[in-house]
C-alpha cells in the first residue's frame, strides 16, 4: 500500500502525457492521489491485502479518475478537499467500491477531440542479439527509475 500513491501518480502523468494532454496532469494526479488515499487511509493494520485499480476514462467534455477497491468494507468516502467537484461512490457486483471524480478538460477539448494512441498492427522485426542486450540493460534502467519513484516518500521500502 506505500506505494500505491506513486503508482497512481506515474500512471496519471504517463497516461496525459500520451494523450498530449499535459495541461491537465498535476490536476488530474492531484485528485487520483487523493482518491488513493481514501481507499488506503481506511486499510486496517493486518488485513489481507486486495486489488485496487486506478483508471482514467474520457467521457463527454471531462476526464473521470476512478478507483476502484476489492473491498466492500469500510464504506469509502470522497475526501472533503473533492467536495466542489462532481464525485461519487459506487458499489459494484460482489460488494467492490469504486471512488470517483471527474474534471473537466480543457476549452475547445471532449473525449473525439483527445488523440489517444493507437496500437500497432505491424509486428516488429526479429532483434539481433546485440540489439537485446541492449535492451536488457535498458530495461534494466527503467526498472530501476520506477523503483526509486515508488521509494520516494517512504525511505524504508
Amino acid at each position: 500500500m506505500p506505494s500505491a500513491v506513486n503508482c497512481a501518480d506515474l500512471f496519471v502523468r504517463f497516461t496525459l502525457t500520451e494523450w498530449h494532454v499535459p495541461s491537465m496532469v498535476d490536476d488530474v494526479s492531484d485528485t487520483a492521489k487523493k482518491l488513493v488515499h481514501a481507499v488506503i487511509g481506511s486499510v486496517v493494520q493486518g488485513a489481507t491485502p486486495t486489488m485496487m485499480t486506478v483508471r482514467l476514462r474520457l467521457r463527454g467534455d471531462a476526464v473521470a479518475i476512478e478507483v476502484e477497491d476489492d473491498r466492500h468494507t469500510p464504506k469509502l468516502t470522497v475526501p472533503r478537499s473533492l467536495g466542489g467537484k462532481r464525485s461519487g461512490v459506487t458499489t459494484m457486483g460482489r460488494g467492490r467500491q469504486l471512488i470517483w471524480c471527474e474534471l473537466p478538460l480543457p476549452t475547445g477539448l471532449d473525449a473525439t477531440v483527445v488523440p489517444l494512441p493507437r496500437r500497432g498492427t505491424t509486428r516488429a522485426a526479429p532483434r539481433r542479439s546485440a540489439e537485446i542486450d541492449d535492451a536488457a540493460d535498458l530495461n534494466n534502467t527503467v526498472m530501476q527509475r520506477i523503483l526509486d519513484g515508488l521509494r520516494k516518500d517512504d525511505p524504508t521500502i
